[in-house]
């Protein structure tokens, strides 16, 4: 990579912490390179909080909610995309960046958009294996779209291709995507000090998300006592799930939300049950991480997850249980299962490809500012 000093550019990206952290890695090299980095999220203030440690300065912009069925609601979500894309072309025509990278979430639209309007180069960056509503409406306006995983196929058959400007597809990259160095540089020594698990232990670190899951909290606190026959159980319940129940079980550590030394215990840990978004799919198969996937239900997302786990499964990363199936019976016998061909999937693992995600999108963005 060309380590041109000097312009600006802007990031962008919101709604969720999956659409923020993985520019956080972006930042911090285009930075290191001396040029000037911008982000533009929402103001509810999520993205603010996400980069408060980044050497990036920030803007909000507004941002409707961009629905997949019909509300009322989508009538004043209408007025605040379209003042939306105001604020973004007026702070896009003062920062004057030579590119911009996009990750998608509601809040990039508007930025997406503007900056096609100001002629302004737009790198994307889709980390499911189909695209997001976002990105598929920014697709026309992408001078390239680059994916966490090599799903080219996949994403061009869900976009109905056709001619002309608003079924245009760019050009598609296979990047992989940037990670963060703690989680690349994870110890398990650490990590078992963290947990209070013994050097002997076999950790099932067991993650339901930032917010938790209750299907899996509940499931996993009903097997408890069959788990901690086989495994020192690390559970992520999310916040105000902590149970005082099994605070007395030896090997069963509680945790609300790991920040700081999550790439520990990810290094500690011998099997990872896990939904399926895709930023924490892809942490784990760039980790080597046996995992069971539980992914969320179309009842409660667009179905990425389930796309993800799919896709996870066929490759043989992954084992599945959909959320519907989900009970103490089938997560015991997932995971004798998992034990049984743990050769096969650690194989499987040691072969996907591991991408230097932020080298490769770094390198797209320069390109796409010379142009």
């Amino acid at each position: 990579m060309s380590r041109r000093s000097g312009g600006n550019i802007l990031f962008t990206g919101g709604g969720t912490a999956g659409h923020v952290l993985p520019c956080v890695p972006l930042i911090e090299k285009f930075h290191q390179m001396g040029w000037q980095t911008f982000f533009v999220g929402s103001e509810s203030g999520l993205e603010e909080h996400l980069l408060q440690h980044s050497s990036v300065e920030f803007h909000a912009v507004s941002s409707g909610k961009l629905r997949r069925y019909f509300s009322w609601k989508n009538l004043l979500d209408g007025f605040r995309l379209v003042r939306g894309i105001w604020q973004a072309f007026w702070l896009i025509r003062r920062i004057r960046p030579e590119v911009v990278f996009s990750k998608g979430g509601y809040v990039s639209f508007p930025v997406v958009f503007s900056a096609w309007v100001c002629r302004v180069p737009v790198v994307a960056h889709e980390s499911d294996t189909t695209p997001g509503l976002a990105n598929r409406l920014a697709l026309p306006f992408l001078d390239v779209l680059c994916t966490s995983f090599d799903v080219s196929d996949r994403l061009a058959g869900s976009t109905s291709v056709k001619k002309g400007l608003l079924h245009r597809m760019p050009p598609i990259v296979h990047t992989g995507t940037p990670m963060r160095r703690e989680l690349l540089q994870g110890q398990a020594v650490r990590g078992r000090q963290l947990c209070g698990a013994a050097e002997s232990d076999s950790i099932l670190l067991v993650v339901g998300g930032s917010l938790g899951s209750e299907a899996i909290n509940r499931v996993l606190q009903s097997a408890v006592e069959s788990l901690c026959q086989n495994y020192f159980v690390v559970h992520i319940c999310g916040r105000g799930n902590v149970s005082a129940a099994f605070e007395k079980q030896p090997r069963y550590r509680q945790f609300e939300f790991v920040g700081e030394g999550w790439g520990d215990l990810l290094a500690a840990a011998r099997i990872v049950v896990s939904r399926a978004g895709a930023n924490a799919l892809y942490e784990l198969l760039m980790l080597e991480k046996p995992n069971i996937l539980v992914p969320l239900s179309a009842r409660a997302s667009r179905g990425d997850q389930i796309a993800n786990a799919q896709m996870s499964e066929e490759r043989g990363y992954s084992l599945v249980i959909q959320e519907w199936d989900l009970s103490v019976e089938a997560l015991l016998a997932e995971l004798e299962r998992l034990e049984s061909e743990l050769d096969r999937i650690r194989t499987r693992l040691a072969n996907f490809p591991k991408l230097d995600g932020s080298k490769s999108i770094a390198d797209i963005l320069l390109q796409s500012a010379k142009k």
